[in-house]
């Protein structure tokens, strides 16, 4: 067991940068379709936001379920499950927005999951890469003597590759993922902030 061990380790840390290309090229495919799924679901919240709550208020709800409808914006998906249903009574339009609320978080947080774990552990990863490098470094340098040690110099130099790339990884990685969470908070929160309209205009009863 220990032989294979030293084996393994005596391999070097090249295939730890592959991993990591591989690892990278994930990375940015998680970003951009994140990316390009928040941009999508900006579109038609503002006029929401904007109008809405006037629309509520004067019990227009045949414009405020179209607006909701014509929307592909978080708010508008889960505004749709409430005002569609107003007829059912208050209890149950809050557990239908409740329900769309948990449906539509799951959505923002698709592959989220996968940013944060590659920001936690690309660095160890590339870590582990450069102590294999090191470990073969100074194996060959216990072979060659001392007439080997620009070539072990050489072989450190390039195990602290895999570091780096690891670093390199990590940071978009832990950028993007906090930067998505930011926007889920406020994509929820503006969703919440309708949602209590809604609910208040079902509690009135008021229908027109």
């Amino acid at each position: 067991m220990l032989q294979a061990i030293k084996a393994f380790a005596l391999m070097g840390g090249e295939w730890v940068l592959f991993l990591l290309l591989a690892l990278s090229l994930w990375c940015v495919a998680v970003i951009w379709d994140r990316a390009w799924f928040f941009r999508s679901r900006e579109k038609g919240a503002r006029r929401i936001h904007e109008e809405l709550p006037g629309l509520l208020a004067r019990g227009e709800l045949k414009q405020a379920l179209e607006i909701a409808e014509n929307s592909p914006s978080t708010e508008g998906a889960v505004l749709k499950a409430g005002l569609s249903n107003l007829s059912l009574g208050p209890e149950a339009v809050e557990l239908l927005l409740e329900s769309q609320r948990i449906k539509e978080r799951l959505a923002l947080e698709k592959n989220l999951l996968v940013l944060g774990t590659l920001g936690n552990n690309a660095p160890f990863i590339g870590l582990f890469g450069t102590v294999l490098g090191i470990i073969k470094a100074f194996n060959d340098l216990s072979i060659a003597g001392t007439s080997g040690s620009s070539a072990v110099m050489r072989g450190v130099s390039e195990a602290l590759v895999a570091t780096a790339v690891g670093l390199l990884i990590a940071i978009p990685a832990v950028a993007s993922f906090n930067y998505f969470q930011g926007r889920i908070k406020l994509a929820m929160a503006n969703t919440d902030r309708l949602c209590r309209m809604v609910l208040a205009y079902s509690r009135k009863g008021g229908k027109k």
